[in-house]
């Protein structure tokens, strides 16, 4: 079911000229880490005010907007949606920043079904996961360490920094507790 709703979004998000990238669960599971996961997320390089664009194609796509998308959309910037036929979620993300324009360039394509889907690049991942900071998420990155070693932690230590003093969390402390892990006692 999943693979067959991220072929359609990704066709679907191709024809109208939309970047996007699939973040969360779905692209966890890409780097190799099986996991639970009820929905799809997406992150379009586009901001809401092409809400109206992303709720015709959200129609198209037989997806159920839940929520009353002007107030919602507008003050969260997420427009969550439900296919109707197997009730998978979908979470349309509108960015626009410089950050997410970089990633959307960095963003993986991966075949399926009949269509490149653009899935995060792995740092990424760690960055989107690092800053929501949910226990799953940085769980999420303990695990995505342990198949793929090898990172660039430059780049994640340069973005965590920015949204560090944006958003006045801890971030790089969140990063340094997984990346480097206090000895183990003998």
């Amino acid at each position: 079911m999943f693979t067959r709703l991220l072929e359609r979004l990704a066709l679907a998000l191709e024809r109208a000229h939309i970047p996007y990238m699939v973040i969360g669960g779905q692209a966890v599971l890409l780097y190799g880490e099986p996991r639970l996961t009820k929905d799809i997320d997406v992150t379009l390089g586009v901001d809401v005010a092409k809400l109206s664009e992303i709720q015709a194609l959200a129609a198209d796509l037989q997806l159920k907007v839940l929520v009353d998308a002007e107030t919602f959309a507008r003050q969260t910037m997420v427009l969550p949606c439900e296919e109707i036929e197997s009730g998978i979620r979908v979470d349309f993300i509108f960015s626009n920043s410089t950050y997410e324009r970089m990633a959307l360039e960095r963003a993986r394509a991966v075949p399926i079904g009949g269509a490149q889907v653009r899935f995060a690049g792995l740092e990424d991942l760690i960055i989107h996961k690092i800053v929501a900071g949910r226990p799953r998420d940085l769980e999420d990155v303990t695990q995505l360490l342990r198949k793929n070693p090898r990172v660039d932690g430059a780049y994640i230590e340069r973005w965590l920094k920015d949204f560090s003093a944006a958003l006045h969390e801890p971030l790089l402390d969140r990063w340094s507790a997984i990346a480097e892990p206090p000895p183990r006692e003998k």
